[in-house]
């Protein structure tokens, strides 16, 4: 049975149960109505009631019969509907009969098309293979020629080559005969020298005879006249052995010096750190600027009135810089500034109390490098003031090199040296570190700065020996002293080795220019290159003007012009190029 069905049978059996609901009602009706007649019409409205409720129950009744009705109509209607569905399901089975037998005529006819469409590919490459074959038989045959092509250009340049090996041949033969005949010739011309000398000696004798007989000289004045040529020639070598000697004395003292002064320099290699007259000071964030620069810039002339150092704020990103010639007022300004971001509070009072928690700490940091200064060179009894102008050097540069640095570095080079001679080491060593003391009053003091050094040791106890090499190690005074010479050369080699100094970028190159002039001013130069940052120079010379010995004679004078005009760090190579070039062609 189908879901539709059981809905028919449940609504039949409801039904059922209702009309026997009914029937039960109507039957106690009944047995009431008959209850009320038996004892009278007493209960009259009773009776009413119930024949009321037996005409509801009827009624009832004949709602549910209505409804059994309609169930029945609406199974009706539900078969109906089941055998349409049958009959639409026949349709579309027969539908999808006649589409498959379609589907299959179709794929037959489409695997015909594709047998036929393939035999038609195949076709079409066997072709296009035929056809390329061709081609590459073709092209093979096109490389076939050209190669023989190639080995008959090859045959004729190997027959050429060989025609031209026989001339060469026919020429070196003809050259070993014109070189035998030159031979020939120098040997005539030999004897023809020979006999020519023969009759020059016999024409000597014959002079040294005529000489004999008109000078009339005794043998006794001749030998006097003997003696004394001898005896002058004796002189004249004992004058020039005795200045070979002076001369091999001074290459051994030359030599000497230089390995002292070599061995100081090797045992005091100290790193050097180029400075400049700028700092650059890291920020947070470039939200920061805003707050130095201040509402219409008042922070930022607040700042530089009181430190005296100008704040530079560009786009550089989360930087600003700050400029000043004096080290250390630029140093208390980075300080203060410093100070100022990491406290965050930067208004012109504010700037006025850090620049001075500023100054006193930079004040400190002087004090502490004097000191350590002092004891790395050894130096303890040194006058308060001195030590305090010291440290005032720690922020003072000479040509990008620290001062305080290049002291103790002087120092050390000045006693390693006069250990070497046997010379007092802290004498030696306390002249060396005070020499530029003069440099930290330089701008405020007027004269120059070995005087003001020289002053100053003289103010605070120094001994004479000290003062002297002071003020002589720049010329000022001539030095009289040894301890003067070696602090003038400890100074020399501190601040002349390479990497300790630095000069101008104008200064270097109009030294290359000039450097570059001179060598091109000599005749018969060609090029110049200035090599190694100046310290080689390359002369290209034409070799049809200058010989060998002319390009020997050029570098020289090269060198030694430069030597005299010009001031430099070190040494610089000369070195001439004379350059002979033959081209020939193989045809």
């Amino acid at each position: 049975m189908t879901a539709l069905d059981w809905v028919l049978v449940v609504a039949i059996v409801v039904l059922a149960l209702l009309v026997v609901a009914g029937l039960v009602l109507g039957a106690r009706a009944l047995r009431q109505l008959h209850k009320v007649r038996a004892d009278g019409h007493v209960q009259g409205q009773a009776v009413d009631d119930a024949l009321a409720k037996v005409e509801d129950a009827n009624a009832k009744v004949e709602d549910a019969n209505a409804k059994v009705d309609d169930a029945n109509a609406k199974a009706a209607s539900v078969r109906a509907e089941a055998a349409a569905a049958k009959a639409e399901a026949a349709a579309a089975r027969a539908e999808a009969r006649r589409v498959l037998e379609a589907a299959h005529s179709e794929a037959d006819t489409i695997l015909e098309h594709a047998h036929r469409q393939a035999e038609a590919d195949a076709e079409q490459v066997r072709a296009a293979s035929r056809r390329q074959g061709e081609r590459e038989v073709a092209l093979l045959n096109t490389t076939a020629k050209e190669q023989a092509a190639e080995v008959e250009r090859r045959a004729a340049r190997i027959d050429e080559r060989e025609r031209l090996h026989a001339e060469e041949v026919e020429r070196l033969v003809e050259r070993e005969r014109r070189l035998a005949s030159m031979d020939a010739d120098l040997a005539a011309r030999e004897a023809a020298l020979a006999r020519r000398e023969a009759e020059l000696a016999g024409i000597e004798e014959q002079k040294r005879r005529e000489l004999q007989r008109i000078a009339g000289l005794t043998a006794e004045v001749a030998r006097a006249e003997l003696v004394e040529g001898i005896e002058a020639q004796a002189k004249r070598e004992a004058a020039i052995l005795v200045r070979d000697i002076e001369s091999e004395a001074k290459a051994t003292a030359d030599t000497r010096a230089r390995h002292i002064v070599v061995d100081a320099i090797q045992r005091i290699a100290s790193e050097q750190t180029s400075e400049s007259v700028v700092s650059v000071l890291h920020l947070p964030s470039d939200e920061m600027k805003g707050r130095i620069i201040g509402r219409e810039g008042r922070n930022i002339r607040a700042f530089e009135s009181v430190t005296g150092v100008n704040l530079i704020i560009d786009d550089t990103p989360e930087a600003v810089l700050l400029s000043c010639f004096d080290p250390v007022r630029r140093e208390v300004g980075r300080l203060t500034l410093e100070k100022l971001v990491l406290d965050g509070r930067i208004h012109p009072h504010r700037i006025e109390e850090v620049f001075d928690s500023a100054k006193n700490e930079v004040d400190v940091l002087c004090d502490r490098a004097a000191e350590e200064a002092l004891v790395d060179v050894g130096i303890t009894n040194l006058h308060p003031e001195l030590a305090k102008l010291l440290g005032r050097l720690r922020y003072r540069t000479s040509y990008g090199q620290n001062v305080l640095k290049h002291l103790v570095e002087t120092a050390h080079i000045a006693g390693i040296m006069a250990a070497e001679l046997g010379l007092d080491v802290p004498t030696m060593k306390r002249a060396a570190f005070l020499h530029d003391i003069g440099k930290a009053l330089t701008h405020e003091v007027e004269g120059s700065h070995a005087l003001i050094g020289a002053d100053l040791a003289r103010k605070y106890g120094e001994s004479e020996d000290v003062v002297h090499a002071i003020e002589a190690h720049h010329n000022e005074v001539q030095p009289q002293t040894i301890e003067a010479v070696l602090t003038q050369a400890a100074d020399a080699c501190s601040g002349g080795r390479p990497g300790a100094r630095r000069e101008s970028l104008e200064a270097y190159v109009k030294r290359l220019e000039r450097i570059e002039e001179i060598a091109a001013g000599k005749a018969g130069v060609e090029k110049v290159f200035a090599m190694q940052a100046g310290r080689e120079i390359r002369v290209m010379v034409r070799p049809d003007d200058i010989d060998d010995i002319g390009a020997a004679v050029l570098a020289r004078d090269v060198a030694k012009q430069i030597e005299e005009e010009l001031t430099y760090p070190g040494q610089i190579r000369v070195t001439v190029v004379r350059e002979s070039r033959v081209t020939e062609l193989a045809r």
